[in-house]
């Protein structure tokens, strides 16, 4: 779910700043006793063209026929008609008339929130002839659970960060030797450099105790 958000807040930061706008799939897992994000995103063709949506979301449980309406946002008004998700659900899209980003969050979730739900955008193209109707819907199958699965990618992403951790360690260790062993060595050669010398001025003839050249 951090993912989705964080999509979906670039998105806004984008589509505010650049006029740009990228179509962002939303998660289908959820944690029973949890919050969860359903994400829907609608982006115009063409930015310049100003624009109003309205955005509707429905539900069906599963096995059932009909559809239940549980939300709608005409900016700035947030409604949410059915009873069973009044006051759970939250709008967290775009907040102006130019919806693209039509994110619902829902409080609370039970087994009975499993299924499908469907995104509605009802747009509204103001062209310079005519206004122009468009209406996009997005579907998510949303399955609620009591313990959050982790997926095969986190657990083999988890793996390797711990043996990149090692690695790293064990690098580190060589590295610390390495240089251990090299200033030793520095160290071993100018002791042996110093006591040649030492040995080499005891051992001159020209020089005598008080350091005068005799003849």
């Amino acid at each position: 779910m951090f993912i989705f958000i964080f999509l979906s807040v670039l998105n806004l930061y984008v589509s505010g700043c650049w006029g740009g706008c990228a179509e962002v799939d939303s998660l289908t897992e959820a944690v029973e006793g949890e919050g969860f994000l359903l994400g829907c995103i609608s982006c115009k063709r063409r930015e310049e063209v100003k624009a109003e949506a309205v955005v509707d979301w429905f539900f069906r449980p599963p096995g059932q026929e009909n559809d239940s309406h549980i939300f709608q946002y005409d900016h700035p008004t947030a409604l949410s008609p059915d009873p069973v998700f009044a006051g759970r659900v939250a709008w967290r899209g775009t907040l102006d008339p130019d919806v693209q980003i039509g994110a619902i969050f829902i409080s609370n979730l039970t087994a009975n929130d499993s299924g499908t739900y469907r995104c509605r955008f009802q747009r509204t193209l103001f062209l310079n002839l005519y206004d122009h109707e468009d209406v996009i819907e997005k579907r998510v199958e949303l399955q609620v659970v009591a313990e959050a699965q982790r997926e095969l990618t986190a657990v083999v992403a988890e793996i390797l960060m711990y043996v990149l951790i090692v690695v790293l360690q064990l690098w580190l260790i060589l590295v610390l030797l390495y240089c251990y062993k090299k200033i030793s060595a520095e160290q071993e050669a100018r002791d042996a450099r110093k006591a040649l010398k030492a040995q080499t001025k005891l051992l001159d003839p020209e020089e005598d105790c008080d350091g005068i050249k005799t003849e």
